[in-house]
Formats: C-alpha cells, structure tokens, sequence
C-alpha cells in the first residue's frame, strides 16, 4: 500500500487547459471519490495517476516516488474500468490470473491467487466461464479480482458501476466498500453520482471546470459546503436556492421574492440590505398546520417511506422532502417551517458560503 500525492497538477490539450493545479494528499489505505459533472476533469486526472495521460506540470508520487515519467506497468496500480476490458476468448481463471502470467510468476502463485480471489469475490464456481456467460455484476467481479490478484499498492477505479442496472449498483457499491475494508488499500475512485460518493469514501473531491472546489468526509461536505456548486451537487434531491434580501429588526430574516420572510440564525455577518442566496435542504423543510410560510402543491411523489413534494414558493418552485406518507394533493396550499438553524447563506455574487 502506498499514499498518492498531487501537488500543483495541471493537464493542457494544446492551449486549453483541463486541470487547474490540483493539491491532493490521499492517505495510505484511504478509499478517496473523485465526483463532478461530466467534463470536470475527473477522469483525466485519475488517468494521469494511472500514467496512461501525461502531465503538463507538477508531480504525482505514488509513496515517496516521483512517477511522471514512469510507465503505467512500473506504477504498481490497478484499474478496474466502465468496459470491464475483459479478454472474450479468456475464461474467468485466465483473465483474473494474465497480469502475473505476463509476468512470469509460477503457476502455483498464480493458482494460489486467483482462488483467493475467486473465493473473496464469491466467483469460485464461476472460474471456468467465458465472460459472455456471465452476468453484468459477475463480469465487473471479474475485472475486480484481476485487479487484486495484481496486489498492488494502489486501485484506481473509473466509474466502474455506471453500465450496472439501478439494484445491482447498489449491490455492488457494498461490495467495493466490504471489499477495501477488507483489503485497506489505498483507493481513488471516479464517480458522477454523488450518492455512491457519500456511501463509499472516506473522503470526497468535488471537482468542477479542473478546479478542485472542496475535499472533505462525506457529511462535512453536506452539512457545510464551502459553495453553492458543492451544496447543489452534494445530497439527493438536490438542495433549494432562493433570493433574498436581509431584514434586520429584532430578529434577522431573510426575505424572499414573494415577500414572505424566512428566519435566520442570530450572530453572522450581515446588514439590513444584504442581498443573500438562502439554501434550505429538502428534508430540513416540514410540512407544518400552523407553520409561517405558505406554498402551493405542484407536484406530489410517494416514494412508500417517505413523500416528495414540489411546490411553488416564493415565486419558484423548491423540493420538500418529508418521512412517511400524506394526504397532500397537487394544487393544495400547505403550511411550511423550517429551523433557523437550517438555512445555509450564500454570497449571490460569488457563490460562496456565508458564515
């Protein structure tokens, strides 16, 4: 096992630049997510680790060693793909155990493990399969028991789950998680989706345009965002943005287009007048008899364990996401709350955190 370093890491195609100086430290045995939208630079910079992109400037060290100029087969990783990459012609025993008959070793290590593997992957029935006998899980199994049969010092994985049906990345997310516990080596995985971020890493990079624009735990990144991008991105539905302007009297209240005001918690920096963002989660919004703000129901989800709504408030229309179930309608006026404390604020000029 190793840690991954990037200091000042830049990619150029030509005169465009993807990556913008990234600073990472990825500790020894950490399982770390890369999330972003598409084009973030996510993926190229997991290929850049992986030595198979070169790097315009900077260093990544894998340990101690400096690896710009060292061939992806001298890097001592392991990639497990999207495309599973598996070889057609190859049963399952051949294509979990090529990488060491490439290099040489003795049948019987070989042998030895790819069994092992095999037997943690719940593959050993499997062993004699070509890869269109299988199923789409057994086939991404597969490419992961390649991987470990290497031993390396580091698992580069990118996006592996996306070609998976929604229940078996479920499966399967539990299964990569069990999997580094197990093994404790060090992991950076690239993903789109923000929950399989939240559900495996230890920590999370959210990327956006090659910049970097916040590294944390999981729940540091919801309950603290830095920005607007990183509130809006991280969580499931997504969080509500609203305009406001502050009110200061002997409270301080935001309020909003439609005029309703919105209560803010005492002791931040601002001043009757300030233009703000108000960022409420949906779950941090409850449906409430005697609540003191007023919506209308556009559209209604049950979902068993828990309803989502959508309604129209100040004069836009927000997610409200509660437990259980309701009698609520599409074009009834309900009665909101929220927690003071709930609201996050937002520079509406820079997009950053208030606070």
């Amino acid at each position: 096992m190793a840690s991954v370093t990037l200091q000042n890491v830049e990619k150029d195609y030509g005169s465009l630049r993807i990556l913008h100086g990234v600073d990472l430290e990825i500790a020894d045995g950490e399982f770390v997510v890369l999330v972003g939208p598409s084009g973030c630079g996510k993926s190229t910079l997991l290929r850049m680790i992986a030595g198979l992109e070169e790097v315009s400037g900077g260093e990544i060290r894998i340990g101690e060693r400096l690896v710009n100029d060292v061939a992806p087969k001298d890097r001592d990783i392991a990639m497990v793909f999207q495309s599973y990459a598996l070889y057609p012609h190859m049963d399952v025993s051949s294509n979990m155990g090529f990488s060491l008959l490439l290099k040489k070793a003795e049948k019987t290590t070989i042998d030895g493990r790819v069994g092992a593997a095999a037997k943690r992957l719940g593959l050993d029935s499997f062993l004699g399969r070509l890869p269109r006998q299988l199923s789409g899980g057994q086939r991404q199994r597969v490419a992961m028991g390649r991987a470990i049969v290497r031993d390396p010092k580091v698992f580069l994985f990118d996006e592996p789950l996306s070609n998976l049906d929604a229940k078996l990345r479920v499966h399967m997310r539990a299964e990569i998680k069990a999997l580094h516990q197990q093994l404790k080596t060090t992991s950076v995985y690239v993903t789109h989706d923000q929950i399989e971020a939240m559900t495996m890493a230890d920590r999370i990079v959210v990327m956006h345009d090659g910049y970097v624009q916040q590294v944390g735990h999981p729940l540091e990144l919801y309950d603290r965002p830095i920005n607007t991008f990183v509130a809006g991105f991280i969580g499931s539905p997504g969080m509500n943005f609203l305009p406001a302007t502050v009110a200061k009297g002997g409270k301080v209240d935001a309020v909003l287009a439609d005029g309703q005001k919105l209560r803010l918690p005492d002791g931040l920096p601002l001043k009757d007048g300030d233009k703000l963002t108000v960022g409420l989660r949906p779950e941090h919004i409850q449906l409430a008899d005697d609540g003191p703000l007023k919506a209308e129901v556009e559209v209604v989800e049950p979902l068993g364990l828990s309803t989502q709504f959508y309604v129209r408030f100040a004069d836009q229309q927000i997610c409200v996401f509660v437990m259980g179930r309701s009698n609520v309608r599409p074009g009834d006026t309900v009665r909101l709350s929220a927690d003071p404390a709930a609201p996050h604020l937002f520079d509406p000029a820079t997009g950053n955190r208030i606070g």
